[in-house]
């Protein structure tokens, strides 16, 4: 067995029969399994999925485990010399595996290799390729400003719109379509599983990182990345967001320490309270559909800024 390719479900079983599907259309010459956890979907269903692809394994969970957990649990059943972490929610443009793969045979220093992801529009999604957060680049991280100068070094996505094919070294893969191989995950730790959801990504770029290997961005292994279906289906509002900024909080602590935490939660509250004013001001004026959505946001993330738990 070459490649081991894990995704863990969570209510998302019609993204992931495409996903598969996808899978087993355009991945050829190279032997894999498939392994699916589920994450004690409520929803259920994903035995169904075995209907359509009788020789993927699926690996379900009593509980939730969360994203890292999860996919960690694959990993140990997994038997690939390969291992790709692939988010349900995708679907494979042509060869992107294979692409992917024989890049990595070609790079003697790579840990985790990913490609170019796109949203459901078929647009290009800026976060295919990520620096390591700090506080600043958190601040400015606004769609239109890293759309509007890509090349600029608090995020450096000049990459994502070279019109040749690429493959260049950076800093962060996304967790939604990462390969690399069993011994480097073995050897970094696997996924940290103090990271519910969110984050667990970057601090496994970290450890790669700092076993000396290098992650690299392939412009012409493709992924659709419809973006989020498990996480915008919990009930609770801003669930998502607020997991997210929990997530980040804890990275900061863990790799910078207690008080660039603490600074990072205090920066992201005003930040959160400064856009509201915006919000506030630009409502009579704007799309209100919109400066609502953006008003609800902003006042989760300032409302998880000034509680009492994570003051903790």
């Amino acid at each position: 067995m070459t490649i081991s390719i894990i995704c863990v479900n969570w209510n998302s079983v019609d993204y992931l029969r495409e996903c598969i599907s996808s899978i087993y259309e355009n991945t050829r010459d190279i032997p894999f399994e498939v392994i699916v956890v589920d994450n004690a979907s409520p929803q259920g269903g994903v035995e169904s999925l075995q209907n359509d692809f009788p020789e993927i394994a699926i690996v379900k969970s009593e509980r939730n485990l969360g994203f890292a957990g999860a996919n960690n649990v694959g990993f140990e059943k997994s038997r690939g010399d390969y291992v790709l972490f692939l988010n349900p929610d995708t679907r494979l443009v042509g060869s992107a595996i294979n692409t992917l793969f024989d890049k990595m045979q070609q790079l003697p220093d790579a840990g985790i290799v990913g490609g170019k992801l796109l949203n459901s529009d078929m647009t290009v999604a800026t976060t295919s390729i990520q620096k390591f957060p700090t506080i600043l680049n958190q601040i400015l991280n606004i769609e239109l400003l890293r759309v509007r100068w890509p090349g600029c070094p608090l995020w450096d996505l000049a990459p994502l719109f070279a019109t040749q094919p690429i493959c260049v070294e950076v800093e962060v893969i996304p967790g939604a379509c990462m390969l690399m191989t069993r011994d480097t995950f073995e050897r970094a730790g696997r996924f940290s599983e103090e990271y519910f959801m969110y984050a667990e990504d970057i601090d496994l770029n970290l450890k790669v990182k700092r076993l000396g290997l290098k992650n690299y961005y392939v412009s012409d292994a493709v992924v659709i990345h419809h973006g989020g279906k498990s996480s915008s289906r919990q009930k609770v509002s801003q669930w998502s967001t607020t997991m997210k900024y929990r997530a980040m909080l804890r990275f900061y602590k863990k790799t910078r320490g207690g008080l660039y935490g603490d600074m990072y939660r205090m920066a992201m509250g005003a930040s959160a309270a400064g856009r509201l004013i915006l919000l506030g001001l630009a409502f009579p004026f704007g799309d209100r559909e919109f400066v609502r959505s953006a008003s609800a946001k902003w006042n989760a993330v300032l409302k998880w800024a000034v509680s009492r738990h994570e003051l903790q």
